[in-house]
């Protein structure tokens, strides 16, 4: 068996998807042939959070501490060199298999009470292909416990850059905004892009830019917000709604496995160290949901 466990493969025209069992990601999204996204091969774990999904929470919460409701948690360390809890519960877990057709499948996986998590959520998300729109990807959140829940959701795909070198490649971000981190790589502030490197409303080749950073204040029309990856011919459009209010960017000169350039860009529904921040923040009440779509169209 792969080590990302059972391989689910969804098809459409001339689109082919690959999602996992353990973490429910993606593995591979190739339109005519070509990756739309960086891949891994089944015999490796997923290199820098590739496809991974973040849940109950993206990025990092610093120490892994936090206070919900006048109780303070303590989440186990899982980013041993700067001491924080970063990208969730779901990445190493086995989600479940609920529906499975040509075109789509549907995962599942409850989030159930443990140290620093007294919470019980329910987490579900569809992958589907459209020959024409390619990937989309849908996820709900419901509260199955008897008291408030803290949540953020968040994707790591890696649109690739094929044989382009990344300092040719023209990313376009619609931020007005970038968070200031710490040597943690915590939310300490922000500033406006407007004059900086960082402004990629208009998109314009990386150079020397390279980032793990975060944006936010994002400019959206009719609910949907776009970014977008060019590399020569290539390319791939990343689109989010309303639900996620953050996007992570993270530049790779060589993904792991390949040698080519690949660029994350990551929704994100809150901003990382929300549970301390409250930005973009969701409390789920007792019976209470939360939902958000995005997908990539290849270019």
């Amino acid at each position: 068996m792969a080590l990302t466990g059972e391989q689910f493969t969804i098809t459409a025209g001339e689109h082919e998807a690959t999602l996992v069992e353990v973490g429910a990601g993606l593995r591979r999204y190739r339109h005519a042939g070509a990756d739309v996204t960086a891949g891994y091969g089944e015999d490796v774990l997923p290199p820098m959070g590739c496809g991974a999904v973040l849940v109950p929470w993206p990025n990092r919460l610093r120490g892994g501490r936090y206070t919900f409701d006048s109780v303070d948690e303590q989440l186990a360390i899982t980013e041993p060199t700067a001491g924080n809890a970063i990208h969730g519960l779901g990445r190493w877990a086995r989600w479940t298999p609920v529906r499975h057709e040509a075109s789509f499948v549907t995962l599942g996986l409850d989030l159930v009470p443990q140290t620093g998590w007294p919470f019980e959520v329910r987490v579900e998300l569809t992958y589907s292909l459209d020959a024409a729109a390619g990937l989309q990807v849908s996820v709900s959140a419901g509260n199955h416990g008897s008291t408030r829940a803290p949540f953020g959701a968040g994707f790591h795909p890696y649109l690739s850059c094929g044989a382009t070198p990344l300092a040719e490649v023209v990313v376009t971000l619609p931020a007005a905004t970038r968070l200031l981190t710490d040597e943690a790589q915590v939310p300490v502030g922000s500033e406006p892009v407007e004059g900086t490197a960082y402004d990629l409303r208009d998109g314009k080749p990386l150079g020397e830019l390279r980032m793990d950073d975060c944006f936010t204040d994002l400019v959206t029309a009719a609910g949907r917000g776009v970014a977008e990856v060019r590399a020569g011919e290539h390319g791939a459009r990343l689109w989010f709604d309303d639900a996620f209010g953050h996007l992570q960017a993270f530049t790779r000169d060589e993904f792991p496995g390949t040698g080519r350039a690949a660029v994350a860009i990551e929704p994100m529904s809150c901003a990382p160290d929300a549970f301390n921040s409250g930005a973009g923040l969701v409390v789920l009440d007792p019976g209470g949901s939360w939902s958000g779509t995005w997908g990539v169209t290849p270019v």
